[in-house]
């Protein structure tokens, strides 16, 4: 199963263009922010031109996006907030929003929901023999929640489900700056920053294992 993962669009998808074979992907995976403080008739901007692109979609609302973002993706049954779905046998899960932030963005979570949420995740995908963890905000204390002037503002809730659950890959964003990977013990960390910044993902996934790559358009 081939799967690209990009995010923070925040309603700039001009460079979805310039990723090869995207048409031709068995999944794209959506990792928060459609919008820019925008509501449903903005995400369904950004969603009709991705499905332009490719219809298989599973996606997450970011912080940005107002709540009732992942109230239509849920509606549309593509929401992976609180939520995992098993694909040819790889288990997908994950959170959207954020960890509390400084700006009072619309739509953050108290650490104890976002772990809350992301146990109801992994609930539904864990007999998968392979697990994928998209999440919006990063784990914290990593190189993909790291600000430009070197502060951590990631999410230990997610950090902490990495450390006990140990999932295959976590997708990220959240943090545009951070363009980046890491790893906590077996699980490879990869935030590919914003999609305008030509960054992406691709993932190669199967029961028998699931290899990524952080790609940038030149």
């Amino acid at each position: 199963m081939r799967i690209i993962a990009f995010g923070d669009i925040h309603m700039n998808l001009g460079a979805l263009a310039a990723i090869p074979a995207i048409a031709d992907a068995d999944l794209l995976l959506i990792t928060g922010d459609l919008t820019n403080f925008g509501g449903r008739r903005e995400a369904e901007q950004v969603l009709a031109a991705v499905r332009a692109v490719n219809p298989r979609i599973l996606a997450l609302a970011g912080n940005l996006d107002r709540p009732e973002v992942d109230d239509l993706l849920a509606g549309q049954g593509i929401s992976l907030h609180g939520r995992g779905v098993i694909t040819d046998g790889v288990g997908i899960f994950g959170v959207g929003g954020s960890n509390p932030t400084p700006f009072a963005t619309p739509n953050e979570f108290a650490e104890a929901e976002l772990a809350t949420l992301l146990d109801q995740g992994y609930a539904q995908v864990a007999t998968a023999a392979r697990r994928i963890l998209v999440c919006h905000p990063p784990p914290a204390d990593t190189a993909t929640d790291r600000l430009a002037n070197g502060a951590h503002v990631g999410s230990l809730a997610v950090r902490d489900c990495i450390e006990r659950l140990q999932p295959a890959l976590c997708l990220t964003g959240h943090i545009h700056e951070a363009m980046a990977e890491d790893r906590i013990g077996a699980t490879r960390i990869i935030n590919p920053g914003m999609i305008s910044g030509g960054g992406w993902v691709e993932v190669d996934a199967s029961t028998d294992g699931i290899t990524a790559r952080l790609m940038a358009s030149a």
